[in-house]
């Protein structure tokens, strides 16, 4: 069974979930615009919601834009807090070096992701329990 969420949204074009099971449901761009290559930019959704406490959504980049046109979300994954009542706008990069990108009213541009989150309780200690990766960081497990 699938666990929903009432969130309350003010939207001209309501984020869908393009089948059953998607994780991310999809937000359209409420702007036209053309990004060259390698240029950013913050684009409209005209989504606004509520979440409620103790949920957050990421906007996360469509896997079809990033491999057939370079087009990513510079901040991936962007957060948006549940006491968020503004605007959802996406940071859109084309990192395309030889061609440009036009964005269209309606063009689905990114996804949606809705999850409940933990608050942490943060407890200072002196040192850490050992873990078998311990303090190995960036590519410490190879290539």
């Amino acid at each position: 069974m699938t666990e929903t969420v009432d969130v309350p949204i003010i939207a001209a074009d309501v984020p869908r979930y393009a089948h059953p099971g998607d994780a991310g449901a999809d937000l359209t761009a409420a702007e036209a615009l053309r990004l060259g290559p390698g240029e950013r930019a913050l684009v409209s959704t005209g989504v606004r919601i509520a979440l409620p406490d103790g949920y957050v959504a990421f906007v996360v980049p469509r896997s079809g834009l990033a491999t057939r046109h370079g087009i990513t979300i510079v901040n991936s994954p962007g957060t948006v807090d549940a006491g968020y009542r503004g605007e959802i706008k996406v940071t859109l990069l084309n990192t395309d070096s030889t061609e440009a990108f036009d964005v269209a009213v309606g063009d689905r541009i990114a996804q949606l992701i809705v999850m409940p989150v933990p608050r942490a309780h943060f407890i200072p200690v002196e040192e850490l329990p050992d873990s078998v990766r311990g303090a190995g960081g960036f590519g410490s497990t190879g290539i």
